[in-house]
C-alpha cells in the first residue's frame, strides 16, 4: 500500500479551487482589503514553540522572531511549550485572543497526535477548529540514519540486515510520532521486523543513535546534518519523492522500490476567528523572510528548507496530513504512552 505523508495531488486541487474562488468571487472583498489600512500590532506578539529549544522547529521559529519584529514593529517574543506531541503549545494557543498577538509553530506531529493521544490529552484542543493555518514556512524531509556498525549504505542493504537479524532497535522522536509510523509503514511494505524505540524528541534518539546505543533512527534531516558529513551517522534513504538538494547522493525509498513518502513540514497557526486581515500579513511577511537568500542559506545548513504557502495552501495541507494520519493511526493500532 503506497502512503503519502505531505500534500496529496488531492491536497493540491483543494488549494487551488479555494484560491481560484477567491479569485473569481471574492474580488471586492479584496479590493476592500487592499484599500483598507494593513494590520499593526501595537503589543508584543508571543511566538509558541510546541517542542523545546534546539529542535529545527525552534530554529525556525527563532529565525522567523528575529525579522518578523523589525517588520511589524513589535518585539516577537519565543515561548516554547513541549508536550503532549504539541498539543499543550495548541491548547494554549486556541485559548488567547484572536487579536494576532499570539501564534505558534509546530509539526506533523501535531496532526497526528489527535489520533494517537489518549482522550483529553492536551486540554482536548481540537487543532481543525480551534487554531487556523497562517502559512508554511519551511520543510525537512524524513531521514533513516544507521550507525556505522550497522553495515548498511543503502536502503536495499538495510532490508538484508534486517532479514538477517529480525527486531533490530530503531530510535524515533517519540511513540506515536509522524516516523514511528514511517517505522511501521516502512516495515509493511519491506516485511522486516523491528523493535521501536521511542525517545522523547529527535535530537535524543539521534545522539543515541551516533553512540552506538541503538543501529537506526527514523528522523528528520534538521540539525543532524554534522553527524552525516563527519562519517559518525550513515544517511541510507530520505522519504522525498525525489532527491532533495540537501542530500543529493542519497536515494530516495521510492528508488529502492518502497513506497515510503514522508516530509516534515512546519506549520504556523493563530487562533480560529483570528481576522483574515490578521493572517494575511503575518502570511505575506513570513512568506517575504523566507524568500531572502541568506534565509534559505542559514536553514540549508542545518537541514532545512525555506518555503512559502498562501493561506489557502497551508490549510489544505493540514487537513490533508490529519486525515492520512487518522487513517494510518487505525491501519497500524498506532497509540501513543
Amino acid at each position: 500500500m503506497q502512503h503519502h505523508f505531505y500534500i496529496s495531488r488531492r491536497g493540491i486541487v483543494a488549494a487551488c479551487t479555494a484560491f481560484a474562488a477567491l479569485a473569481v468571487g471574492g474580488g471586492a472583498t479584496a479590493q476592500t482589503a487592499r484599500n483598507a489600512a494593513p494590520w499593526q500590532p501595537t503589543k508584543p506578539i508571543n511566538f509558541v514553540v510546541s517542542v523545546a529549544p534546539g529542535s529545527s522547529v525552534d530554529m525556525v521559529a527563532r529565525l522567523l522572531a528575529d525579522q518578523l519584529a523589525p517588520a511589524l514593529g513589535q518585539p516577537v517574543v519565543v515561548v516554547n511549550r513541549p508536550g503532549a506531541s504539541g498539543l499543550i503549545a495548541a491548547s494554549s494557543v486556541a485559548r488567547a485572543d484572536p487579536d494576532g498577538l499570539t501564534i505558534m509553530i509546530g509539526s506533523n506531529t501535531m496532526l497526528g497526535a489527535p489520533h494517537t493521544m489518549p482522550k483529553g490529552a492536551g486540554s482536548g484542543v481540537d487543532v481543525l477548529r480551534d487554531i487556523t493555518p497562517i502559512i508554511i514556512p519551511a520543510t525537512s524531509p524524513m531521514v533513516v540514519l544507521a550507525h556505522p556498525s550497522f553495515g548498511a549504505k543503502t536502503p536495499k542493504e538495510m532490508v538484508e540486515r534486517l532479514k538477517a537479524k529480525p527486531g533490530q532497535p530503531y530510535a524515533t522522536a517519540g511513540q506515536g510520532s509522524p516516523f514511528h509510523f514511517a517505522g511501521e509503514m516502512f516495515m509493511a511494505a519491506t516485511g522486516t521486523v523491528m523493535t521501536h524505540t521511542p525517545y522523547r524528541g529527535v535530537m535524543p534518539a539521534v545522539i543515541d543513535t551516533v553512540a552506538g546505543q541503538v543501529p537506526l533512527t527514523f528522523g528528520a534531516l534538521g540539525g543532524v546534518t554534522q553527524f552525516i558529513e563527519s562519517g559518525k551517522l550513515i544517511a541510507i534513504a530520505t522519504g522525498e519523492k525525489q532527491r532533495t538538494p540537501l542530500l543529493p547522493d542519497v536515494p530516495t525509498f521510492r528508488e529502492a522500490g518502497i513506497p515510503l513518502d514522508f516530509t516534515l513540514f512546519f506549520p504556523v497557526f493563530a487562533p480560529a476567528k483570528t481576522p483574515p486581515a490578521i493572517i494575511e500579513r503575518l502570511n505575506r511577511e513570513m512568506g517575504a523572510i523566507m524568500k531572502q537568500p541568506e534565509t534559505r542559506a542559514r536553514l540549508l545548513a542545518a537541514g532545512v528548507e525555506a518555503r512559502s504557502s498562501t493561506v489557502e495552501e497551508a490549510r489544505a495541507m493540514v487537513n490533508e496530513q490529519y486525515r492520512v494520519f487518522g487513517r494510518l493511526a487505525a491501519e497500524y493500532k498506532i497509540t501513543s504512552e
